[in-house]
Formats: structure tokens, C-alpha cells, sequence
């Protein structure tokens, strides 16, 4: 038997660094899901081991003892003593744009093997996924949520409001060690997280455009200067707010329907590549 599971990226609305415990940043972020995903495919094998095929978007250089689906397939075997599994993961979400691909993968994988091997234990394999990386509990759940702590903290927030977002995949990557070093040396002011879930609350868009924001930006900007020219791209299309997601390299625009999102991605002559987005929730 076959288990799939759709693992889906995510956007920073809104991202704050709030001090440093324990040698890690503390942050307060409200994300939301987006309906970009890679596909998890997982079969059961008569031992422990773990194999995994990764497909996409540069995801095969991934070294094996490096990547968090791996990972969290270990921690879930060594916790609920099953068997293992071979796993192939198809990847879409591009690698090193701050959306959180490597998180849904691990996600993912804790969500299929729970379906594999009949494993009902929601609040355990929460704490796995804390393990397993910052978002990755988070990604169990998806949607509209408030982050804290080192993202491991999450609160979900009930709305349907739809956005439509551009995003733009810079080709050139940032380093999140050192996105983060550098925003310690100058320091950033980001996006008003209440404000932000309270307009997520009332369904009011133009409310919520107007707390976007991501304090790692202006480190990002410094380090790469394709993202703060794809700041200036996507502004030139008007659109409702532009933010970076992550600690970058991806910067997104939100437009007013899904239409205008289409047509700013038809008009798009820079060098990122442009994906046209809206929220899963």
C-alpha cells in the first residue's frame, strides 16, 4: 500500500524577531498556507531502514543525513517502533525562497507515516515535528496561524478570506545564518502581528496589507541585491503590499483578485522566475 500526501509551502505575512533564547532567535510570525505543494509518495518496508528518491527543482543534491524528511522519519520510527519506509518526495516548491519547503516535507512525512502504519497520536507526533525543524508543527496543520517562540509555538486562525500573491524566486539565495547576523548588527523594526490577525479575523484585506512586513528584509536586501530589486518589480505593478517571506530570497506582491495577479505575472519582465499563488486554507 501507497500513502500521498500533499506537503504545501507557506508565506510570512508578518515576521518579527522578538529576542534570543537558548542561542536561537524567538520570533512572532503570522504565515498562512499557499497552494503550492510537492507530492510525498510512502510504502512500507519489512525493516527500520529509510530510503528516499528526491525529484525537482535541484532537491537530488540534498545529502541524505542532511534532509529533515529523513530525519523526521527517523524520529518516528525510533518513537512509535514501527517499520520503516521508502519515500520519494516530488518536489514543486522551489528550494531556498523562505517558504517553508523543507518544513512541509518533514511535516509531511510524519503525516504519511501516521497513515501508514495506523498511528493516532496526534500530541506526539507534534513533539516529533518540534524535533524535526522550527515550522514543521505548523506545517502539520497549515492555514492562517500565529507563530511564536522559535515557530514552534502555534496558534491556528480561523478566516476565509482568499489572497492572491505574486511570488518571485530571486535566483540568488540567502544564507539564513547570515540574514540573521547581520539583522543582529542593524536591527529591524517588522510587521504588526495583532493588527495582522485581527484583520485576518474580520476578513478586511486592505487592513491586513497594511501590516505587512518582515524585519529580516533589510539584512536580506544587503545580501542579496536581486530581492530588493524584486521589491521594486512587483511595486511597479501597484499592487495591495510587497514582503519578503522567510528569512528570503522570495518576495511576494499581493493583488486584489486573481485575475490582477495574472496579469502582472503575463507583464513580468525581470529575471526571477513568477508564480502566481493564493491561500490554502
Amino acid at each position: 500500500m501507497n500513502v500521498r500526501v500533499k506537503a504545501y509551502a507557506k508565506l510570512n505575512l508578518t515576521l518579527n524577531i522578538t529576542g534570543v533564547s537558548g542561542g536561537y532567535h524567538m520570533l512572532d510570525s503570522v504565515v498562512t498556507s499557499v497552494d503550492m505543494h510537492d507530492l510525498i509518495v510512502l510504502k512500507k518496508r519489512r525493516d527500520k531502514l529509510v530510503s528516499i528518491i528526491m525529484r525537482g527543482q535541484g532537491s537530488e543534491e540534498i545529502p541524505f543525513d542532511k534532509n529533515n524528511a529523513v530525519k523526521a522519519a527517523q524520529l518516528f520510527i525510533d518513537n512509535f517502533g514501527t517499520n520503516g519506509a521508502d519515500i520519494t518526495v516530488y518536489k514543486n516548491i522551489p528550494m531556498g525562497l523562505g517558504v517553508g519547503g523543507s518544513s512541509a516535507d518533514a511535516a509531511g512525512v510524519l503525516t504519511g507515516l501516521s497513515k501508514l502504519y495506523g498511528v493516532n497520536d496526534l500530541a506526539g507526533i507534534k513533539l516529533l515535528a518540534d524535533k524535526a525543524g522550527s515550522d514543521t508543527r505548523y506545517m502539520l496543520s497549515g492555514g492562517y496561524a500565529r507563530l511564536t517562540g522559535r515557530g514552534n509555538e502555534v496558534r491556528q486562525l480561523e478566516s476565509s478570506l482568499k489572497l492572491n500573491f505574486l511570488l518571485l524566486a530571486p535566483k540568488s539565495g540567502v544564507s539564513t545564518a547570515e540574514c540573521y547576523k547581520l539583522f543582529d548588527s542593524c536591527g529591524a523594526l517588522g510587521g504588526d502581528s495583532a493588527e495582522c490577525e485581527r484583520a485576518i479575523a474580520a476578513g478586511d484585506k486592505e487592513a491586513l496589507c497594511k501590516t505587512l512586513n518582515n524585519a529580516l528584509a533589510p539584512a536580506a536586501k544587503k545580501l542579496s541585491p536581486e530581492i530588493e530589486e524584486a521589491f521594486d518589480e512587483l511595486a511597479a505593478f501597484d499592487p495591495l503590499a510587497v514582503n519578503m517571506t522567510g528569512s528570503g530570497s522570495g518576495v511576494y506582491a499581493v493583488f486584489e483578485n486573481a485575475e490582477f495577479c495574472a496579469y502582472a505575472k503575463s507583464r513580468y519582465r525581470g529575471k526571477s522566475k513568477a508564480y502566481c499563488l493564493k491561500t490554502k486554507n
